[in-house]
């Protein structure tokens, strides 16, 4: 047998730059295709729906709009191909490895989709912008998947003790909400370039330097990282249904899962109207986005080592039950808030607690499932567990995108305060299921199948 190198903290941290690479494009597209493609702009905020007039913008079906059909047509495709990506990935016998060949092959195509979907669909014609809106997004989706769900798979199988699964996850974590903040720093930076490129056209450059910035960070870890050094694995012989229906037969993933798709759900919600409830409820300028976005992530960065270290004197369990809660105080107030910027730093100091609690935790959650799996039937199949994660969510994320754009067609304030107050009592919910998920017996197990003190 091959000896495996040691996998140490710089690895993970250079495993943590794809996270980044991909949370930054989502952020683009998430964060800011609802903003520009729908809603009207105002004095301080000009450039709100600076593409709605290339697309269909009234409602088609039971108060539904195109916009928000297809981003949960999206979100749904995205869910169907993650077991399909996975259980490929799991079967796959490249001699590079059962997950790199797929970060290195994807990183190129997903950043220049990013591009296509501001730049594309802006012919004369508003059917022909509908149908090639459509067909990107399913693309961009379908190419996230073939990056993610490999680099997911990757959390657990890096993740060779319960240390180096608490540190990935919270190296992901500070990779992912520096990506997904430095998306909030479009409206700035496509000010900047207004002169040069005009207010279409610097958004558009924009949108093409974050997804320059995003391929390479994605590129490093997939050229850097040699799998078959680090990793011993024998591809998988389950079929991807399968293998989907052999991890939600797994009790504790499904109660896992159960809570982890409403709060996505709520979460999505809110993310989805952040820069609605800025701009609209507090009346704020859109470029204070990125201000009040970097001030929670510090925040939150600043409490990673104490979720760290709290993890393994409480638990993951106590801490995301904590988490969830801590969210509906920030969607609570989301409800309630009125007119100032101060607003927006109540809610970003905080969001920063649930964030850094809810960014790190949840994927060693899955993680710990997948170990014990593998030392229990010794079948690694660490991809499906994340995909069937992901599988779940993204369903709550595609509902929760055609209830948004369909609540807040009327573009009112009490409409975006409506969904905050469908998120406070989705992740109420999602806190009160996620009592039912047994960590000490997960571990309890882990350790027993080890044999020793180090799981």
């Amino acid at each position: 047998m091959k000896q495996l190198k040691p996998i140490t903290n710089k690895l993970l941290w250079i495993f943590a730059l794809g996270q980044f690479g991909w949370s930054l494009l989502s952020g683009v597209v998430s964060n800011w295709m609802v903003y520009y493609y729908t809603g009207s702009p105002d004095a301080q905020n000009p450039n709100t729906g600076l593409f709605a007039s290339g697309i269909t913008q009234e409602p088609i079906l039971f108060k539904l709009t195109l916009f928000g059909l297809v981003l949960a047509a999206g979100r749904i495709f995205d869910a169907i191909t993650d077991p399909l990506i996975a259980g490929w990935s799991d079967r796959c016998s490249n001699k590079k490895g059962r997950r790199i060949p797929f970060l290195r092959t994807m990183a190129i195509p997903f950043s220049l989709c990013t591009i296509g979907l501001f730049a594309l669909p802006q012919t004369s014609v508003i059917a022909a912008n509908d149908v090639i809106l459509f067909v990107l997004l399913m693309v961009f989706y379908l190419f996230m998947t073939m990056f993610c769900t490999p680099y997911n798979a990757l959390i657990a199988e890096l993740g060779d003790t319960q240390q180096h699964r608490i540190n990935v996850s919270t190296y992901i974590s500070f990779t992912f909400i520096v990506g997904q903040s430095i998306s909030f720093l479009l409206p700035n930076l496509a000010g900047a370039l207004t002169g040069i490129a005009g207010q279409k056209g610097a958004i558009r450059l924009s949108v093409a330097i974050m997804s320059a910035i995003a391929c390479i960070a994605m590129l490093i870890p997939a050229f850097y990282i040699n799998e078959k050094d680090y990793i011993d694995s024998t591809p998988s012989d389950t079929k991807p249904f399968k293998s989907l229906a052999k991890t939600f037969s797994n009790v504790q993933f499904r109660h896992f899962v159960y809570s982890d798709v409403i709060y996505f759900f709520a979460l999505t919600l809110f993310q989805t109207g952040l820069a609605f409830y800025e701009t609209k409820l507090m009346e704020i300028e859109d470029t204070w986005t990125f201000v009040l976005t970097a001030t929670m992530t510090a925040i939150s960065v600043m409490l990673y080592p104490l979720v760290n270290l709290l993890a393994k004197k409480i638990g993951k369990k106590t801490l995301i039950i904590i988490g969830f809660f801590a969210y509906c105080c920030v969607f609570a107030i989301t409800v309630l808030c009125g007119k100032g910027l101060h607003w927006g730093f109540i809610i970003a100091v905080t969001a920063a607690v649930p964030m850094a609690i809810l960014g790190i935790l949840p994927q060693a959650c899955v993680a710990d499932v997948a170990e014990l799996t593998r030392l229990e039937t010794g079948e690694d199949r660490s991809g499906m567990f994340f995909a069937a994660r992901t599988f779940a969510f993204k369903m709550g994320q595609a509902l929760a995108m055609v209830i948004f754009t369909s609540v807040t067609v009327s573009q009112t304030k009490q409409s975006y305060r409506l969904t905050a107050l469908v998120a406070f009592i989705c992740c109420f919910i999602g806190a009160c299921i996620f009592f039912t998920f047994n960590e000490k017996q997960i571990l309890g197990k882990i350790k027993e199948l080890k044999g020793s003190d180090e799981i």
